[in-house]
């Protein structure tokens, strides 16, 4: 099983999963172009992915479906009000597979497990993508963790997640009214550089090694800062990094 990430903040988030012979394109934020320029990039040929699948509807992670989902044959994977909300966005004539939050399912040889998270969205749901022994969470946009969250994760080898924010720079920042940044660090906002440094805590002792960080603000949160605040909670994992917003990350085994 390995992942790359095409591209991850508020300019668009997108991301390539492999596992079982199976190639799943999970969300779609960037341009249709630079989502085809980028897999290209990573070796990728888009014609050969199995699925879409999404997380949630905001433009930042479906932003370059309607123009892909015309030019690929893949059938886009949701739950029932995403899915409704993306096709009244424009998004028509793909094939849809409907699953509900919280269910688990399989696409060929890879296992699928959603689970729900708190976002400002429809109905959000975080993954967990499973190939014989191997495992590895994808987690979203999302406000705060929860005990379903931190369940649903444990035991995975790797984990995609988000730090979007540092509480200094967040309360620092000169750019953001102050309703938005109440928005940002809601319950149904996003993670801090802290709150995922504490899931990642709990989630190291059962066996995750390899963390990418996405969804960094260009202005609230840094590269180092996160890697850093991260390291300082769990010290023993193989890897952290973080996954930029111009550019693939390169393939994570």
């Amino acid at each position: 099983m390995r992942f790359v990430v095409l591209g991850s903040g508020s300019g668009g988030n997108a991301a390539v999963v492999e596992g079982g012979g199976i190639r799943l394109l999970v969300d779609a934020g960037l341009s249709a172009k630079q989502l085809l320029v980028r897999m290209v990039a990573c070796g990728i040929d888009p014609a050969t992915l199995d699925a879409i699948v999404l997380t949630h509807e905001h433009g930042d992670h479906v932003g370059g479906l309607r123009v892909l989902a015309k030019k690929l044959a893949a059938p886009i994977y949701a739950t029932p009000s995403t899915s409704r909300l993306v096709r009244d966005g424009g998004v028509d004539g793909a094939t849809w597979r409907i699953f509900e939050s919280g269910a688990s399912f399989a696409i060929g040889g890879l296992a699928v497990e959603s689970f729900a998270v708190p976002h400002d969205a429809v109905e959000p749901v975080g993954f967990v993508f499973r190939h014989g022994e191997r495992s590895f969470g994808l987690l979203s946009d999302t406000g705060h963790v929860t005990k379903l969250i931190t369940e649903r994760l444990r035991g995975v080898q790797a984990l995609f997640v988000e730090a979007n924010y540092d509480d200094a720079l967040l309360e620092a920042d000169t750019k953001r009214p102050w309703s938005t940044k109440q928005r940002i660090s809601s319950k149904h906002g996003h993670l801090s550089n802290a709150q995922t440094a504490a899931l990642v805590a709990e989630l190291a002792p059962a066996g995750l090694r390899r963390v990418v960080l996405g969804h960094l603000s260009r202005d609230c949160n840094h590269p180092d800062t996160a890697i850093e605040t991260i390291r300082v909670s769990a010290p023993d994992l193989a890897s952290i990094a973080c996954a930029p917003q111009d550019t693939p990350c390169g393939w994570w085994e």
